[in-house]
């Protein structure tokens, strides 16, 4: 909302956005019968997480001055073609098993950074004083009173894995 209201993405970093989104098209691919079996689910989650993250960068390009958006399309370049890289690598040169195995790795480092690249913002949060994701804590209380609310009713019940593997 911060974004809308001044009209302006000031000192917001689109890096976050563009890891996320580099992460959710590896992720997306590691899920595809090419590369392993396809569970629907976990594809689907990351196509809808490439859409949002799609969503929020072209936010940061409408919101953007001419050097950020600048920046913004090298960028998001950068992701197109290195997925891209990812994709015909993957296909061209492993064999399915170890194709498989590459995009898992590629998968894990990608999460990995994905999870890291909130820490880019935190000398923003420091000197403004302020947290710049309004929705996103909203969202994780919500998901932390789920936890606890169905983590004390079913905890001792549950002892099978949700998704079992059949590998």
């Amino acid at each position: 909302m911060f974004i809308f209201g001044s009209k302006s993405t000031e000192q917001f970093s689109r890096l976050p956005y563009i890891y996320a989104l580099l992460n959710c098209l590896i992720c997306l691919w590691y899920r595809t019968p090419i590369i392993s079996l396809s569970i629907i689910l976990i594809f689907t989650v990351n196509f809808v997480g490439a859409i949002f993250q799609l969503i929020y960068i072209i936010i940061f390009f409408v919101y953007g001055d001419r050097t950020k958006k600048v920046k913004m399309l090298g960028l998001l370049l950068a992701v197109f073609s290195a997925f891209g890289a990812i994709v015909v690598l993957s296909i061209k040169v492993f064999e399915p098993l170890n194709r498989q195995l590459l995009v898992g790795y590629l998968s894990v480092f990608s999460l990995i950074s994905m999870f890291a690249s909130p820490l880019f913002i935190i000398n923003l949060v420091i000197r403004t004083k302020s947290v710049p994701n309004g929705t996103g804590a909203i969202l994780g209380v919500i998901q932390l009173v789920l936890y606890f609310c169905y983590s004390r009713k079913f905890g001792k019940e549950l002892r099978r894995p949700l998704l079992e593997s059949y590998a």
